[in-house]
């Protein structure tokens, strides 16, 4: 008799199921994706934080990798979630359960994991000296905005792979899509590989082209220097041409008046990105572009488990 009560309303069992994802933080480990963020997190910032919003390769690279960091938090976050009690889902469905309450549970659930995630990457960011401007974009604060930008693409990601979960009958199965799905995600990025033609279209579907985007545009990438010119031209310094040294002549004029900060910056206009405009404007589309990507994923994956009852396998 209670077992039926406690079927009643929807809202009333985003609760039940709210406290059963708790439940399995504590007591089956789930808890280990935190430690995990921040360990990948401190890795990153290690490596590549030193030039993040200080040149535009360092910029590009560094948000790059941190939206790497985002999107594989997101994943495993959820990528077991499903799968790994999918014959309880449907027992459960079948005496009763909503699956929209199962879906709203697991997105208020994943939304304190991924909120988690992006406090310890901030967090991590800083401590370990990465450079963050003061100003924001759209709020008054680089670090709101920035937060803001890493916990929906964190968010995307999770949801994506709720979809993932919510196809695939075990965990075997979801953590061999992972690899691919992450691949997947930076290849089409858009930023560290040239696309072209359909696979420059084919990127506006991907996570990360669109946290790339907000990322670069943040740290304001396009008003940045520009030193890998710099770096190539200092390469052949020794280059000799008729017995003189004309590169090296050149380098030492540059740096002898004072004129290598012009010369980076001049280099950085030549090389600006339209996707990473520093301005609001192009911050909130990139974030109404990720939330709708949440709203799909998250509907995807209701759908789909409402015909888990016919599942013979």
């Amino acid at each position: 008799m209670n077992k039926k009560v406690r079927y009643r309303g929807r809202f009333s069992q985003i609760g039940i199921y709210l406290g059963k994802f708790l439940r399995m933080f504590v007591y089956q480990s789930d808890w280990t994706v935190l430690p995990m963020a921040a360990l990948i997190s401190s890795l990153v910032a290690y490596v590549v934080g030193a030039n993040i919003n200080k040149t535009q390769e360092g910029t590009l690279t560094g948000c790059f990798a941190m939206v790497c960091v985002c999107v594989w938090n997101g994943f495993f976050n959820s990528i077991q979630s499903v799968c790994r009690e999918r014959s309880i889902v449907k027992r459960e469905h079948r005496s009763g359960m909503h699956i929209s309450s199962y879906i709203a549970a697991h997105m208020i659930y994943q939304t304190l994991l991924c909120l988690a995630q992006t406090v310890i990457l901030l967090f991590v960011c800083q401590q370990t000296g990465v450079f963050f401007p003061t100003a924001g974009l759209v709020t008054k604060y680089y670090l709101i905005d920035m937060g803001i930008s890493m916990f929906l693409v964190t968010f995307a990601a999770d949801m994506l792979s709720l979809v993932i979960s919510s196809i695939v009958h075990n965990t075997t199965t979801a953590m061999t899509m992972m690899p691919f799905m992450l691949i997947f995600q930076l290849v089409f990025s858009g930023g560290m590989f040239s696309l072209d033609g359909f696979a420059r279209k084919f990127s506006n579907v991907t996570i990360t082209k669109w946290g790339l985007n907000s990322f670069c545009a943040l740290g304001n990438y396009n008003n940045l220097p520009m030193v890998t010119l710099w770096n190539n031209i200092w390469k052949f310094r020794s280059m000799e041409i008729d017995g003189q040294k004309p590169i090296k002549m050149m380098t030492n004029y540059i740096i002898k008046n004072n004129q290598l900060d012009e010369l980076l910056l001049e280099s950085g206009r030549y090389n600006m990105n339209p996707a990473y405009t520093a301005t609001a404007e192009n911050v909130l589309h990139c974030w109404g572009v990720l939330a709708i990507m949440i709203f799909v994923f998250a509907l995807l994956a209701m759908i789909i488990l409402e015909f888990i009852d016919n599942d013979k396998r």
